[in-house]
């Protein structure tokens, strides 16, 4: 249990429950091959079947962190920051948005949607997911839509949730990792049918990078 105080400071966004932080090449999606300072903040209730990080799940078990430390360290690094979960959303992102920019950061975010936008960003990953999907305020500013194929009744999913995100989104389709040699066929064929629809692949995998 964390203490009042503690608490009131996650509540507000001056601490978040970090889970890691480390500088490495964006994988995946609109912004693949270009270098990144990743934040991963703990905390989901999303439950995605598939997930490859389910150790964020639990914010319980990522120890609240000064908001300024997480800036100061992001800052070392990279001109550009990546904030992931878990499901940043969970938290007010406010302050660590607020904080980034004024250390002249562009800001993205990759999210679910699950959660109420908070914080500034310059870019928004939108990878909804069908437990939970996306409130109104990320299909509106989401900058890029990231479908997760995992199988074939996912494209419909897919072409539900490019009708909900606003005109000037990305879109995107990613094959699950473990069922990439099933899907990625499927996912090129569809895209060549379908050519409003981009292939994403989680390169960093192929790299053997975080």
């Amino acid at each position: 249990m964390l203490s009042k105080e503690i608490q009131l400071e996650v509540n507000k966004g001056a601490m978040l429950p970090l889970m890691e932080e480390f500088y490495t090449i964006q994988g995946e999606g609109f912004h693949t091959g270009t270098a990144a300072y990743f934040i991963r903040i703990g905390g989901c209730d999303v439950g995605c079947h598939w997930c490859d990080v389910k150790e964020s799940w639990n914010a319980e078990l990522h120890p609240p962190t000064s908001t300024d430390l997480i800036v100061a360290n992001a800052s070392k690094y990279a001109d550009t920051v990546v904030v992931t979960g878990g499901e940043p959303l969970t938290w007010d992102m406010t302050l660590l948005t607020q904080k980034l920019k004024e250390n002249n950061r562009k800001v993205h975010i990759e999210t679910s949607g699950a959660y109420p936008l908070s914080g500034t960003w310059d870019w928004i990953c939108l990878s909804p997911k069908k437990n939970k999907l996306p409130t109104q305020t990320v299909y509106d500013k989401a900058h890029e839509l990231k479908v997760i194929i995992y199988n074939k009744h996912d494209f419909i999913f897919a072409e539900e949730q490019a009708a909900l995100v606003n005109d000037n989104a990305i879109l995107f389709l990613q094959p699950e990792w473990s069922k990439k040699e099933e899907m990625t066929p499927l996912i090129v064929d569809y895209v060549m049918n379908n050519p409003k629809w981009r292939v994403s692949l989680q390169t960093h995998k192929y790299l053997n990078i975080p």
